[in-house]
């Protein structure tokens, strides 16, 4: 057996996924140096430009660090044009003596879109918003398609749950998660107001007034006074003092 592959660090499973308005990435935290899982808690998400870029990471730690200190610097320059940003670092990646020997893959995001780069100059996005790299990236690819097509699960939830079915199947993945959310500008008043509905659909206690009761014992009270002030009996001098104030 080659003793250089048995000693390769093999880790990772990055999987992202884009729904509506809102893009979730997740990573495991697994890290195994042949047989050996030499860490069980890595972080291997990122985020990137304030917070309105999210990146994860399979491959060598050093080498993902270097790509994603060059990536933010693109994001500078562009204003935060993922797409363009992205271009530019494959270009940079791919043309560089010394980056194109770092080994790793990245996945990029926005509220908008999610990118998988590496050093083979490839900047690719889904068609379905489904992406994932790293040893466990079919398992967890399948998974999220599944779930895709057949829930209403949101972006974050779906991520979660094809995470763990792919724990289950490949060995060097864990289920020790870490997940990072990014959102369209406007989508977080969308989810108030989900939660707003949420709320109102919750039963009431058997013993609690409904505040629609209040309001209507209101109208009606109101009903009455309106009823009463216009049957209420004018007198005639009114009437003729009215009539006559023309002449």
């Amino acid at each position: 057996m080659n003793v250089e592959s048995t000693r390769r660090v093999r880790s990772t499973t990055i999987l992202g996924v884009k729904r509506g308005n809102e893009v979730a990435l997740a990573g495991d935290g697994q890290v195994t140096l042949g047989d050996v899982v030499l860490k069980h808690g890595a972080r291997k998400i990122r985020t990137l430009y304030d917070g309105q870029v999210i990146a994860g990471f399979a491959g060598a730690v050093a080498d993902a660090l270097t790509l994603f200190g060059k990536f933010e610097l693109q994001l500078k320059e562009w204003d935060g044009n993922l797409r363009r940003a992205a271009v530019e670092l494959t270009k940079e990646w791919r043309t560089d003596r010394y980056l194109r020997r770092l080994e790793a893959q990245l996945i990029v995001a926005d509220g908008e879109s999610v990118l998988v780069l590496s050093g083979e100059g490839d900047v690719i996005e889904p068609d379905d918003g489904i992406v994932a790299i790293g040893s466990g990236a079919p398992y967890a690819t399948a998974a999220a398609k599944a779930l895709m097509a057949h829930t209403q699960l949101s972006a974050r939830e779906i991520v979660e749950a094809a995470m763990i079915i792919a724990a289950n199947l490949c060995i060097y993945t864990n289920d020790q998660f870490t997940i990072e959310t990014v959102s369209m500008e406007g989508s977080a008043e969308d989810s108030q107001a989900e939660d707003c509905e949420s709320v109102r659909a919750l039963p009431l206690p058997s013993d609690a007034v409904p505040a629609g009761d209040d309001d209507d014992d209101d109208d009606e009270e109101e009903d009455e006074q309106d009823f009463s002030s216009e049957h209420e009996h004018v007198p005639s001098e009114d009437v003729e003092e009215d009539g006559d104030g023309e002449r």
